[in-house]
């Protein structure tokens, strides 16, 4: 099975940088985007072969996620046990063998000025991913709002502090992985460097890859054994954002 995770920093913006053709090329079996900054009645962006699901944020040009499938789900749930519901930043979709949430993590702002509502946000799911991982497998994508260590980014010393590189934030990073889950990518490379998903839009950021990883995808553990590759699409373009996928050996 094959999952791709993409902030795309504004869809419609997205469809005119190249969006389509790599979403035909990758052919995933579930791509999830997170940052799609419209309403679903603002225009049909549909694939063919492909459920959508949207979750849009009541403020219009904000946040926003939206799954595409190519099976339909058993189950879909918004936001994270009936909380955070307002800004389009989660959705559930529930299959045979597992669960997959879309994640768009709040930012912690600068001077760290939203950090309690972000923090809030992420205990709340991780207790729900816990609960969900009772029952079946889960896997989370999406833009998570951190560089968990100063190996996923390229300048951590003068960050350390900064939103997105908060030892809050990165803590509350740990306490998802120690509630019994894997982060993909660093299952499988630990020491890889230069390896980002993010990269600003100032001081030729991307050119000179001074990233930060940002985007994942995270497992439950007692999967990991199953997973089959972690990639970053660091050639794609079209977001200040690259796409993360998944190659996972689960029946879907």
């Amino acid at each position: 099975m094959k999952l791709v995770s993409w902030n795309v920093n504004g869809i419609r913006a997205c469809l005119s940088k190249g969006f389509e053709d790599f979403f035909h090329r990758v052919d995933a079996d579930i791509f999830s985007i997170q940052e799609s900054k419209m309403q679903e009645s603002q225009g049909d962006i549909s694939f063919e072969g492909y459920t959508k699901i949207w979750n849009s944020a009541e403020k219009k040009g904000y946040s926003g996620t939206v799954t595409y499938s190519k099976k339909k789900p058993l189950s879909v749930a918004f936001g994270v046990d009936g909380k955070h519901t307002n800004e389009g930043r989660l959705i559930t979709l529930e299959f045979e063998n597992f669960y997959l949430i879309n994640c768009y993590t709040p930012n912690a702002q600068p001077e760290l000025a939203r950090l309690e509502y972000r923090l809030e946000f992420e205990e709340d799911l991780r207790f729900y991913m816990a609960n969900l991982s009772k029952t079946k497998p889960v896997i989370l994508c999406g833009d998570l709002n951190v560089a968990h260590n100063e190996i996923d980014l390229k300048n951590p010393k003068p960050n350390i502090g900064n939103p997105g590189f908060s030892y809050e934030e990165r803590s509350c990073f740990s306490a998802l992985l120690g509630a019994g889950f894997v982060d993909s990518f660093r299952y499988l490379y630990p020491d890889k460097r230069d390896a980002y998903s993010w990269w600003s839009y100032r001081a030729n950021a991307r050119a000179n890859n001074t990233g930060w990883r940002i985007d994942y995808f995270v497992v439950s553990e007692n999967v990991k054994g199953k997973i089959k590759d972690s990639v970053i699409y660091a050639d794609v373009y079209g977001s200040d954002h690259c796409p993360v996928g998944l190659e996972i050996d689960l029946e879907f």
